[in-house]
């Protein structure tokens, strides 16, 4: 790997679309907003949990190359918290539509800016406990998909327990000459239990579903896997807003995970975390147990455990 890597094309984009219903019981006690997705909530201290993302990822990569992605009918939500990123920055989707068209129109938009852009992706509602050992994980992807511009990395979580509603992630027995990054063999997307529990004997990982490449190597995949949403979108969204309301009103919602990264095992990587205390806060226990670890907040994990 490079010791002095070229850090002025490294982007992120951040994903802020989602309607976070599973957490609702949670973000209703907090908040007092029935509606509320997860992402606009201070769960975890002082910083709503996008917030807490962009210090995080602004670490990583210069806030000024960072895009972030919305959903129109979010916007008293998010409005205030970003008044002061440049538009040109910021995503708004007509609607929620899925992580495919998401991610796609945040790629498209980014090719326009910088074609020789290295991204990372990042959903905007997860938690760690270890950070430091995060952000060491995602360098090491940056510097590997730099150096090879064909590669797309997703980084992988070590496994507590044989987790049934989270995606993982199969590597590839063959060696890779960055070590700890291997070819991707297989994606189990939300295991049955015995399954999990045999991904995780065999050391099988957590999908975070952070992912870094060459924009260029993102966009070839989806162009493969899905090449019907892939013309739509790079004909009309060069259009403007008015297309992209049309484009939205007429798709169906896909998810990138199993409609993309699934059908391109043969074209990704991944890269370890190791135990960087992950948890996607997806529900209400796994909430309950990242307040318990890094907070004690006995107080609002009991009234959750009431309504869980």
């Amino acid at each position: 790997m490079r010791g002095n890597p070229d850090r002025t094309h490294r982007w992120s984009v951040i994903l802020a679309g989602g309607n976070g219903v599973r957490l609702r019981p949670l973000t209703r006690l907090v908040s007092g907003d029935d509606d509320r997705p997860k992402q606009f909530c201070r769960l975890m201290g002082d910083e709503t949990l996008l917030a807490r993302t962009r210090r995080r990822v602004a670490r990583l990569v210069a806030p000024e190359r960072t895009l972030l992605v919305f959903t129109e009918d979010h916007e008293r939500y998010y409005a205030e918290e970003i008044a002061e990123c440049p538009p040109a920055w910021t995503i708004v989707q007509p609607s929620n539509r899925g992580t495919a068209p998401a991610i796609l129109w945040s790629l498209l938009r980014l090719a326009e800016l910088d074609w020789d852009a290295t991204v990372a992706l990042f959903p905007s509602d997860h938690h760690y406990s270890r950070e430091n050992q995060f952000l060491k994980g995602v360098e090491r992807a940056f510097e590997a998909a730099e150096v090879s511009p064909q590669s797309v990395i997703v980084l992988g979580a070590k496994p507590a327990y044989a987790e049934v509603e989270y995606g993982w992630i199969e590597p590839a027995r063959a060696a890779s000459r960055y070590g700890s990054i291997r070819p991707v063999q297989n994606f189990w997307e939300k295991p049955p239990l015995e399954v999990a529990e045999n991904l995780f004997k065999r050391g099988c990982l957590w999908n975070t579903f952070i992912m870094v490449g060459r924009v260029s190597a993102f966009l070839e995949l989806i162009a493969t896997a899905m090449p019907h949403l892939y013309q739509i979108f790079s004909t009309k969204a060069r259009n403007g807003t008015r297309d992209i309301a049309e484009i939205y009103s007429r798709i169906e919602p896909a998810d990138f995970s199993s409609q993309v990264l699934s059908r391109s095992t043969g074209s990704i990587s991944v890269a370890t975390l190791g135990d960087a205390g992950w948890s996607d806060l997806g529900d209400p226990r796994r909430a309950k147990a990242a307040l318990s670890e890094d907070y004690g907040n006995a107080a609002l994990w009991s009234r959750l455990a009431a309504t869980a």
